[in-house]
């Protein structure tokens, strides 16, 4: 059984980088940890986590609850960015 805070890091309305943290592992398991091989993988990780630190943060100081926005919002955000 998963622990409460592994249970929202695969919650997509609270994690937006499931995705991201999915393919980093999946490298890191096929490239037998060799971190040199996930180097792309591991910059799109922490992009992504900039990115949606950046929106929350932002909503923060606006006064906007929730802080992260729920993952239907974050899909309609990002379309609308291109």
């Amino acid at each position: 059984r998963m622990s409460r805070h592994a249970q929202q890091l695969r919650d997509h309305d609270i994690n937006p980088c499931v995705v991201e943290t999915d393919a980093t592992r999946k490298c890191m398991d096929d490239n037998n940890y060799k971190k040199d091989m996930c180097t792309a993988y591991f910059l799109k990780y922490k992009n992504c986590r900039k990115f949606w630190h950046d929106i929350m943060m932002q909503r923060k100081r606006n006064g906007v609850k929730p802080e992260m926005p729920s993952a239907e919002e974050r899909r309609k955000m990002l379309e609308s960015v291109g």
